[in-house]
């Protein structure tokens, strides 16, 4: 790689300490061509413009979401809800805005029919210091960006390169079949380092263990991967296909199918799929205009698994008094999603009868995109492309239908950051 520009010292804060010192600058990435150096937003532009939405996403811990706009972006704490800062641009919006935790730091790529900011371009940008930090150009369209605390990880259709935060400095490339929908998910835990990224096969998840140096390659579905996600740890995946009607958790330690659960018999766009902090409960959201809630069977793992496995040299799960890490993470109980009642048939009829259906649901509009994740306490939060954030509950015994607890149309609010 080639350093384009002169070094530039940048300390980053975060909500749990400070990044060291670090020296990073503006470079050229293996797959990148020629690019100019970018330093500075442009002013801000007038508010009665009008803005259009281009993206919305998650922070690492569900606390936060961000939304990329035709002019910029604006970044929301969750509970309780509040807009806690916009930047309006007048050269164009960002179609990926992607957040590290609560900190000032957000990777940002342009995106937008006038967007001043091209799309295979990813600008590390830190807002306390109001400045471009670093660049990394590619010759094709990123497709997703992701952050932890120690590596940036660009996605692209074939490939995804994984760099480290400090110097910027490429580490890893991973090849993939063509994934148009930047699939990629990273762990969070700090003694866990984990990657979930579509494999070279239809339907297979390369996992990539950097702490353990292992790679795991699972066989998840028939079609191709549409949805995937990990838990904080990154021991535990669920993915869904293109069908979607089934969605799936594995052990990324050796690829174990814990659990199976059925969304419904009808093809469906997954638009997202989250995992409840205790791994208690799975969301999904498609374009069916329902999300469904399962209670998962499989048991919490704590964060010292993975620290065991590691000094076991990379043997799965091994730390607990079971034969088998099978025994180890799905729960003697059988769950409370309802099930056919022909299961004991299982062997003969068609597999839907013995997957396991939604414990509790919620209804959208059909005509809008939308990513759940959970709250605090039993609840949902949803956010729209349609510019709506959405809050509800629902009963932790018997389930059915979800509660709606607060609904607000986010991008149209005049409620601004103090």
């Amino acid at each position: 790689m080639t350093v384009r520009s002169s070094h530039m010292s940048s300390t980053v804060s975060t909500s749990r300490g400070i990044f060291s010192p670090t020296t990073v600058g503006t470079f050229e990435s293996p797959e990148s061509g020629a690019t100019g150096s970018f330093n500075q937003l442009e002013p801000e532009m007038s508010d009665h413009d009008e803005t259009d939405l281009l993206s919305v996403s998650w922070n690492q811990d569900y606390g936060c979401f961000a939304a990329g706009t035709s002019c910029g972006f604006r970044i929301y704490n969750c509970d309780p809800f509040k807009e806690t800062f916009r930047r309006d641009l007048k050269s164009g919006g960002f179609k990926i805005v992607e957040m590290l935790f609560r900190c000032n730091i957000l990777a940002l790529v342009g995106g937008g029919a006038n967007s001043q900011y091209p799309p295979n371009k990813v600008i590390i940008w830190d807002d306390h210091q109001s400045r471009c930090i670093g660049e990394f150009a590619f010759r094709s369209e990123v497709r997703a960006v992701k952050l932890r605390r120690d590596r940036i990880v660009v996605v692209l259709e074939h490939k995804i390169y994984v760099y480290n935060f400090m110097d910027l400095k490429l580490l890893h490339q991973i090849e993939t079949l063509a994934n148009p929908r930047g699939l990629c998910c990273l762990s969070h835990h700090s003694n866990t380092s984990v990657l979930a990224c579509p494999g070279l096969q239809r339907g297979h998840v390369r996992i990539e263990h950097f702490g353990l140096n292992m790679t795991k390659l699972i066989n998840a579905h028939d079609s191709h991967i549409a949805c995937l996600t990990l838990t904080m740890d990154g021991l535990l995946l669920a993915t869904a296909s293109t069908k979607g009607t089934l969605i799936r958790i594995f052990n990324t330690m050796d690829g174990t199918r814990l659990q199976e659960v059925r969304r419904g018999v009808d093809r469906a766009e997954i638009y997202s799929i989250a995992l409840s902090p205790n791994v208690q409960w799975l969301a999904t959201s498609s374009d069916k205009g329902t999300v469904h809630i399962f209670s998962l069977r499989v048991r919490v793992v704590g964060e010292d698994s993975y620290a065991n496995s590691s000094a076991a040299q990379g043997q799965p799960l091994a730390h607990q008094n079971s034969s088998t890490s099978l025994d180890a993470l799905i729960s003697p109980s059988t769950g409370a999603n309802p099930g056919s009642s022909l299961s004991f048939m299982r062997g003969v009829l068609p597999k839907y009868f013995s997957s396991e259906w939604s414990f509790a649901q919620f209804h959208l509009p059909e005509d809008a995109q939308f990513i759940a994740a959970f709250g605090s306490q039993n609840t949902v939060i949803i956010v729209g492309m349609d510019g709506s954030f959405y809050r509800c509950s629902f009963d932790p015994v018997h389930g059915g239908q979800m509660l709606q607890q607060e609904h607000i149309r986010f991008l149209k609010t005049d409620i601004r950051p103090r």
